[in-house]
């Protein structure tokens, strides 16, 4: 048995996105660029036999620095013309949870979050959760320096991966800039646990980006979670989506693995940047919608 051979194998796998909106054309390659970039640092990651929770932060990083997507740097701005970023992580194992709420400041939520997750406290929002990043020596930077002299989108998004390891764990995690011209302290679905994201081993991981207050009152991902069973993940995020906007309307797109590693993903909105890779495959595969991945697979003799 190899270094990290275990009784589920050599598998692993990963998915990010870089959310859910409409793309423009000559945006397309800068958003598969980035996603291909935050997939190849999160495997990277998950090759040398590292935690899932290690890789879905080592990728949104990478996300969170390419001003193409609406979080960390280049994130949108309050009305106040201020950056008020969200973010969250769980990790599958341990059911630990790490987010912040109208964090500035920050070069980085995401590893603020990934702070929190060895700590009781599961949530901090504003000045205490720059303070805690502060305290526990996160990378901080003047909250002008996170925004753009020409933001890339108008659009409104968030960022998210999911992943499997080769010891059987999973873990989720979201960050975002929030809405453009939201008012401050104004919190979406991203750093909540069961709406924006969730985790947990044998089961499986899921990580969205839609219309946050929608996807909060419908508890997407919790429901997601909740229907995976045996069904194909692709399915259930589908089902689950269309009843979002039946019910409470809005768009939204998540990304998942079931508890077997199965991957899935839909969304409701035009595009829905999602880049993925498991240990069976040859390369990553990049799409900017699902209707493209289809279009792809049925030109495949």
């Amino acid at each position: 048995m190899s270094e990290h051979q275990t009784e589920h194998g050599e598998q692993w796998v990963i998915l990010g996105h870089g959310g859910a909106k409409t793309i423009p054309p000559e945006q397309a390659d800068a958003h598969r660029r980035g996603c291909l970039e935050a997939l190849l640092a999160g495997r990277t990651v998950l090759e040398l036999g590292g935690r899932a929770v290690d890789a879905v932060e080592t990728a949104i990083r990478v996300l969170e620095t390419d001003p193409t997507f609406n979080a960390g740097y280049g994130s949108v701005l309050t009305t106040d013309k201020q950056v008020e970023m969200d973010s969250g992580l769980m990790d599958g194992e341990t059911l630990d949870v790490g987010a912040v709420a109208g964090i500035r400041g920050v070069a980085h939520p995401i590893s603020v979050a990934r702070l929190l997750l060895e700590g009781d406290r599961t949530l901090l929002q504003g000045d205490g959760a720059r303070q805690f990043a502060r305290d526990h020596h996160a990378e901080l930077c003047a909250p002008d320096a996170l925004i753009t002299e020409e933001r890339l989108r108008e659009a409104s998004d968030t960022v998210g991966c999911v992943a499997l390891d080769v010891h059987g764990h999973l873990a989720a995690g979201t960050s975002t800039g929030g809405l453009d011209g939201q008012p401050p302290g104004r919190v979406g679905d991203s750093p909540l646990a069961g709406c924006g994201f969730y985790a947990e081993d044998a089961a499986g991981a899921v990580a969205l980006s839609g219309d946050g207050e929608r996807v909060t009152r419908f508890m997407v991902s919790g429901r997601v979670l909740a229907a995976l069973g045996a069904s194909d993940p692709s399915e259930v995020m589908a089902t689950v989506a269309a009843a979002m906007g039946e019910r409470v309307g809005g768009e939204v797109g998540g990304i998942v693995i079931d508890g077997a590693g199965r991957l899935g993903w839909a969304h409701t909105s035009d595009h829905f940047a999602v880049g993925y890779q498991t240990n069976t495959m040859a390369g990553p595969a990049m799409y900017l919608s699902k209707q493209e991945e289809q279009d792809t697979d049925s030109e495949v003799p």
